[in-house]
């Protein structure tokens, strides 16, 4: 099997296993820094918040874009500072405002204009002064799957731009508030770059008509959503990210003294991780041949969620020949399939898998489902 894991050293731990290469993380992250220049990246916690892994985060220097208050928790913990997380989500606890406000995070992202008032009246009553950027719904299709879509107008996520102005002008009139921005957000796994030049065009209106108003905007936060490879991870381990933030440097009009933030997450971790499982049986069905293995959906949701598909590499079957299998977890659902039709060398009890592009949304969505534990994790 061509791959570039070290089957090796894999062989030798108990399964299932995350598996981080984090050479490769740290790859990822120099050239991220490298192309973003003077954009500044903070990285999506909930993509993966393995503390080793926020570890490196922090010794790189990227802030963090948490969304609840145990990953701001976490942020903090690892060593990024607190006025480098930026603090979203849709339905935050005033348990969890009071704690954001009282470490003094760099931001919190607003969702509604309820969210303003209930965070000015936190703020207020403690005598502080909230930072908040208004996150806007931009109605844009970012071609993504519909559950990791979040720019349409359908969507829960931000404020409708016809509710811009009065939102902002709220903020402008209470004294517990801080205007720092804008925030974006349109989805997540894009791979066309044609929704991020729509974003551009998008946020340079609502910017002028700010600006039109006496509101000037200081900061502009496009979110993230850079898509990786799943189909090839060893031959494109490191996402576009020239590409990426040349789409912004291109689009966007700044003013003078603008900053722009983006919150990448997946495209960090995402090709870092794998899931590492051995495989149980190889069941003979009356249509299909079944590869049953050891890790299943409550290590690897995506697959189950939403038919995320992820490659699958046999490491250790030295067969010249191939066969077509279904390969499954060991949890009690149907849907617990990671997928179907797949062409694997010949496969038997014993073999070591690997699902690769694993690092982001793998061990952070693990669940103890069928009282399964949680699989630990293992670097190089």
């Amino acid at each position: 099997m061509n791959t570039t894991l070290p089957v090796s050293e894999l062989s030798g731990h108990p399964t299932p296993f995350y598996f981080y290469d984090l050479g490769l993380l740290r790859r990822t992250i120099a050239t991220a820094r490298a192309e973003a220049g003077d954009i500044t990246i903070h990285y999506a916690v909930k993509a993966n918040y393995n503390p080793v892994i926020l570890g490196e985060i922090a010794a790189a220097g990227l802030g963090a874009d948490c969304v609840s208050g145990a990953e701001v928790g976490e942020a903090i913990k690892a060593g990024i500072p607190a006025e480098a997380i930026m603090f979203a989500g849709v339905g935050k606890t005033d348990a969890e405002i009071i704690q954001a406000l009282e470490a003094g995070v760099g931001c919190l992202n607003v969702e509604s204009v309820e969210e303003l008032q209930v965070i000015a009246a936190l703020a207020a009553e403690r005598g502080l002064v909230a930072p908040v950027a208004l996150r806007v719904n931009p109605d844009i299709d970012a071609h993504t799957h519909e559950y990791i879509t979040t720019g349409l107008e359908e969507n829960k996520f931000g404020i409708d731009m016809r509710r811009l102005d009065a939102a902002a002008d709220y903020v402008a009139a209470t004294p517990s508030l801080s205007l720092r921005g804008l925030h974006f957000h349109i989805g997540s796994q894009i791979t066309v770059f044609e929704p991020f030049d729509v974003l551009c065009e998008r946020i340079n209106g609502l910017v002028a008509g700010l600006e039109a108003r006496g509101i000037a905007i200081d900061n502009i936060n496009v979110g993230g959503g850079l898509g990786i490879d799943y189909d090839d991870p060893d031959g494109n381990p490191i996402p576009p990210f020239a590409a990426y933030f040349a789409a912004f440097r291109r689009g966007l009009k700044l003013r003078p003294g603008q900053q722009v933030h983006c919150e990448l997450g997946r495209a960090i971790v995402g090709q870092c991780g794998s899931l590492i499982s051995r495989v149980l049986y190889v069941k003979e069905g009356v249509g299909k041949r079944f590869v049953i293995a050891d890790a299943g959906m409550t290590e690897l949701i995506r697959p189950a969620l939403y038919g995320a598909h992820h490659l699958i590499q046999n490491l250790t079957s030295t067969s010249a020949r191939t066969e077509v299998y279904d390969v499954v977890g060991p949890v009690c659902e149907s849907s617990d399939c990671f997928g179907t039709d797949e062409r694997l060398p010949l496969t038997q009890r014993g073999d070591l898998l690997a699902f690769r592009s694993a690092g982001a949304y793998g061990e952070a969505m693990a669940s103890h489902y069928n009282c399964r534990s949680l699989a630990p994790a293992v670097y190089c």
